[in-house]
């Protein structure tokens, strides 16, 4: 691998690193589709917060799959791309027709807390490979992720 040899990471580290990471990209893959599906049908009163916060999420959700994709590959791995490859693998649950702003909120911060559990196994899976690159990518995660998990239990507790 001329590419981990050029940044300094053993193959065999690195290939732990891309499996945890794998994982993590299945899972953020199936986030993102049930964020698109509460968009969509949301109803209520709350309709136009939520909304418009569902839409923001998923293109954060989106940016953060392409990162993590990126990620593989630079440590020589493969993205797996195919859905039907996500779901046997996932730990997040598809949702259908959620129209409930509560039930939908229920669901995201259960899957923030699935990914936040995630991230924290990959950040010391690559520290053990002294991978500084995806320690970084998941440190930034965390926080944002432990940020949006505050807000949002302070908006569903109105």
């Amino acid at each position: 691998m001329k590419t981990l040899s050029l940044i300094h990471l053993n193959e065999s580290g690195a290939n732990n690193v891309v499996v945890s990471l794998q994982q993590l990209l299945a899972d953020f893959q199936v986030y993102y589709t049930n964020l698109r599906g509460f968009h969509w049908n949301i109803k209520g009163s709350d309709f136009f917060v939520l909304h418009s916060q569902f839409e923001t999420m998923y293109d954060d959700v989106a940016e953060k799959i392409d990162e993590i994709a990126e990620r593989i590959l630079m440590l020589g791995g493969t993205p797996s791309n195919k859905f039907s490859d996500y779901l046997k693998v996932s730990h997040i649950n598809e949702v259908d027709q959620v129209t409930n702003g509560g039930k939908a909120l229920e669901n995201v911060l259960q899957t923030l807390s699935t990914l936040i559990g995630e991230e924290r196994k990959i950040l010391a899976i690559a520290s053990q490979a002294e991978d500084e690159g995806t320690v970084a990518l998941m440190s930034d995660y965390l926080k944002e992720q432990e940020k949006s998990v505050w807000m949002l239990t302070a908006y569903s507790s109105k």
